[in-house]
């Protein structure tokens, strides 16, 4: 497994945007998928953002293609998410994954983060 930590999350106005990283802790992090996840308060964790290893393949939510993007820097052991245009029902926790093929299931991700918060005021 692979040691992940999420940083860059904060309050912003609406139609603002951020940059959420995740570090990873290993020298295998480019044989890894990656994936992007969100939790609102009282509901399920969600899929947002994944991104598969070379960087060839990328797939979003559909309620955020177009505003959010994601990235990975395989020589710094990170991967993005530039999430552009926020809406208030973006607020969340946003959690980063990590898995063994490029999926956008929660159930195929086996490492993750703890979480960075992002609320995002009207």
């Amino acid at each position: 497994q692979v040691q992940l930590v999420e940083s860059g999350g904060g309050l912003v106005q609406a139609g603002g945007s951020l940059r959420l990283s995740c570090a990873a802790a290993g020298r295998t992090f480019s044989r890894y998928a990656m994936g992007w996840f969100r939790q609102a308060p009282g509901k399920e964790r969600e899929f947002v953002a994944a991104i598969s290893w070379t960087g060839a393949m990328t797939g979003y939510k559909h309620s955020v293609k177009g505003r959010f993007t994601i990235s990975r820097d395989n020589a710094k052991n990170t991967v993005y998410l530039q999430m552009n245009n926020l809406k208030p029902e973006d607020t969340a926790v946003y959690y980063c994954a990590a898995g063994g093929s490029y999926s956008t299931r929660i159930q195929d991700f086996t490492s993750w983060g703890q979480g960075t918060q992002v609320t995002v005021s009207s």
